[in-house]
């Protein structure tokens, strides 16, 4: 494998990897060194001469190895079977929760803090237009643009797309 083939499927997967990473570990610094680790032992393996068939399996493979690793060495009491398997389902999950924070991270700044405030924070819009000094309406307005906006960014073309987390 060359470094540019390296860096290709890096810039891929980096981002799913890590939101596959997030829901074992459920630290987004610790889950993001975690899949920096994957790529260390990934670019080591291949370095080695070793070749590497099916690089995405193979990476949800070594990050989910690396997450087991991680739990048992804090001696956290987590069964192996409540680590999701790197399947075609886990794999999907995770690239669509990589592209709905891609969506989120995209909104305008304002926009992006009334919808994460209602959405991520659980906070009402009275709640929210007061920490941020602005009115009900205003909050109300910037959930409709940032739905909106999420709406447009995830849809494959014609077909609209369901939010159902929301």
């Amino acid at each position: 494998m060359t470094g540019k083939e390296f860096e290709t499927y890096f810039r891929q997967l980096y981002v799913p990897l890590g939101m596959y990473a997030l829901r074992m570990v459920d630290d987004a610094d610790v889950a993001e060194d975690l899949v920096q680790d994957a790529f260390v032992k990934a670019w080591t393996y291949a370095g080695e001469g070793r070749r590497i068939d099916s690089f995405a399996p193979f990476m949800y493979r070594t990050v989910r190895n690396v997450c087991l690793t991680y739990l048992r060495d804090r001696r956290e009491t987590v069964g192996e079977e409540c680590i999701p398997e790197a399947d075609d389902e886990a794999i999907d999950t995770s690239f669509r929760d990589a592209r709905i924070w891609k969506a989120i991270d995209d909104l305008p700044e304002q926009c992006r803090r009334v919808f994460l405030l209602s959405k991520r924070d659980g906070l009402s819009n009275e709640e929210i237009a007061e920490e941020l000094g602005i009115s009900v309406k205003t909050v109300k307005n910037q959930m409709t643009k940032a739905f909106s906006r999420l709406r447009e960014a995830l849809s494959d073309g014609h077909r609209p797309f369901f939010l159902p987390f929301l």
